[in-house]
């Protein structure tokens, strides 16, 4: 028998985290597949969670140091163990998952230019491997995507005609980010199956033109303009890459100003 009683933020949050079961599991499964806005909810969350396990879990099956084995903690100062036992916590909770504090707010702040780029890389990392579900809205939708993710973000927003470029727009997917807000989330696909992906959210950072930064083999080229930051990223290929990203800064741009003009006509 399935258990009809009211759907609460605390239980969407642990079914998020896979925390129930049974029929009420079911239920919740009924009310998500009944309310898209929360049901968008609980995949951001999820996929905040995917992105903190992919960036930090290695850390919680990395052999202890030395100098922490516990016959040498056992006669340092109290103070001082405390200290570690809260590392370890923290460690403990990054690599078992999180999801629903990591909603409500447990790490505030302003978030820096730094701290987009960072978000975006994971988001990167985590998709572009993807094979049957890179994005929640695919590219033949793109006008419900924009519509849908403008609505969430709380500004206008559209996902680049990147043609030109030789990419095809996979779709979107609509991702949880530190200002609670959400991030919009672009990924194109090439001839050779290689994909780049363009992550925006708003931001307290100051604006700034392009920028370059390179993890390993995926690069990034990231700007932020009217307090929302931009990271385009894809295969570390500077030239191409900065192309790619000028296409989309100019169309972002474009759009920018088209809004601020009919903000001034309409006073």
């Amino acid at each position: 028998m399935t258990d009809n009683s009211p759907v609460t933020d605390d239980e969407l949050h642990a079914y998020a985290d896979g925390e129930l079961d049974g029929d009420r599991r079911a239920a919740i499964e009924a009310w998500l597949a009944a309310h898209p806005d929360d049901a968008g909810k609980v995949a951001a969350w999820r996929a905040q969670a995917d992105a903190i396990r992919a960036r930090y879990g290695a850390v919680a099956v990395e052999p202890v140091p030395q100098r922490l084995a516990l016959d040498r903690l056992a006669a340092r100062p109290r103070r001082r163990w405390l200290r570690v036992a809260a590392v370890a916590a923290l460690v403990a909770f990054l690599a078992g998952g999180g999801a629903g504090w990591f909603a409500r707010g447990a790490f505030e702040g302003t978030p820096s230019t730094q701290g987009v780029t960072a978000e975006a890389f994971d988001a990167h990392q985590l998709y572009v491997v993807e094979v049957r579900h890179p994005v929640e809205v695919p590219g033949s939708e793109a006008a419900h995507l924009a519509q849908w993710l403008t609505r969430r973000v709380g500004y206008e927003v559209r996902a680049p005609d990147l043609d030109a470029m030789g990419l095809k727009l996979v779709g979107g997917r609509l991702l949880p980010s530190l200002t609670g807000a959400g991030a919009a989330f672009f990924m194109y696909e090439g001839a050779s199956g290689e994909r780049f992906t363009i992550y925006c959210r708003r931001t307290r950072a100051p604006e700034s033109a392009l920028r370059y930064r390179a993890t390993g083999l995926v690069g990034s080229f990231s700007w932020v303009e009217n307090d929302v930051g931009f990271v385009v990223s894809g295969p570390a290929d500077r030239a191409r890459l900065q192309k790619v990203a000028e296409a989309a800064y100019g169309q972002f741009e474009g759009r920018a100003r088209t809004s601020a003009l009919m903000e001034v006509g309409a006073r």
